[in-house]
């Protein structure tokens, strides 16, 4: 294991023995952009805990579920799609506990300094009870 910047890489020969898988199979899934190592000013390829753990779902994929390549890119792809739409949510959902923490108080300020007047049941329409129809 190579270290680079505190970190441990793994060369392809020593990634290809723990997985079990030949040199080539790495630098397809490299060509079909699987998998992204950094590389050395000599272009070695170096493997990262993170490339490892990509390979791991590639390998599961194609290995366990019996999904093709192709698969495996719209797999990812779509892993990548929903982890930013999280991180879109939880950063709402973020903004959402902040406005509510800061109170009514707040709330009842803003209504004053809003350029409609109304207090919110004016915005809700009341509809008259239904009186029973006789029969």
């Amino acid at each position: 294991m190579a270290k680079r910047g505190g970190k441990g890489y793994y060369m392809i020969s020593a990634v290809a023995e723990k997985y079990s898988i030949h040199p080539q199979t790495l630098r397809l899934y490299e060509r079909e952009g699987l998998l992204q190592p950094s590389r050395t000013e000599g272009n070695t390829r170096l493997y990262s805990e993170e490339d490892l753990v990509q390979l791991e779902v590639i390998l599961s994929l194609t290995r366990d579920l019996g999904v093709n390549l192709a698969g495996v890119e719209i797999i990812l792809n779509m892993r990548l799609k929903i982890e930013a739409m999280q991180a879109e949510v939880n950063e709402f959902m973020e903004y959402v506990k902040q406005e509510l923490s800061r109170g009514i108080d707040d709330w009842e300020q803003r209504l004053s300094t809003a350029l409609v007047k109304s207090a919110p049941t004016d915005l809700v329409r009341r509809v008259p009870p239904r009186s029973p129809s006789k029969k």
